[in-house]
């Protein structure tokens, strides 16, 4: 009996230290910085933009709007447009250079500081 009492407290301590473990790893992923990961394609004049953003949404509905936004898109250091969803296309480029920059922002404007840069390069016809 004696010898079933320290294995049964070490049980016990393993399954107390599991619990902080997950309840831990729970409020980390809950308070997890936003990031932005980008992939784009180019099609003719038209480049397709597909965003990965966590810890922002872009849906407008819900009780709350503290992590909503909106992805300014510029061009050669000009805004062209706001993307109010994380998949679009930037049309109408002419052929040669151009770089693009993507800033994720509040709905009012006020950068989450997330931003990507990328070249692109439109063929001629």
């Amino acid at each position: 009996m004696m010898k079933r009492i320290p294995i049964l407290i070490v049980l016990i301590n393993l399954l107390v230290m599991t619990c902080v473990i997950d309840v831990t790893n729970a409020e980390e992923k809950k308070n997890e910085f936003p990031s932005l990961f980008v992939h784009h394609e180019t099609r003719g004049s038209t480049i397709l933009v597909e965003c990965l953003v966590t810890g922002i949404t872009f849906r407008e509905s819900g009780p709350s709007k503290k992590n909503h936004g909106k992805i300014i898109v510029w061009v050669d250091g000009l805004k062209k447009f706001e993307a109010t969803k994380a998949a679009f296309m930037i049309k109408g480029l002419s052929p040669g250079g151009h770089k693009i920059k993507l800033e994720v922002v509040d709905l009012h404007n006020v950068p989450y500081g997330l931003t990507k840069e990328f070249l692109v390069n439109i063929p001629s016809k």
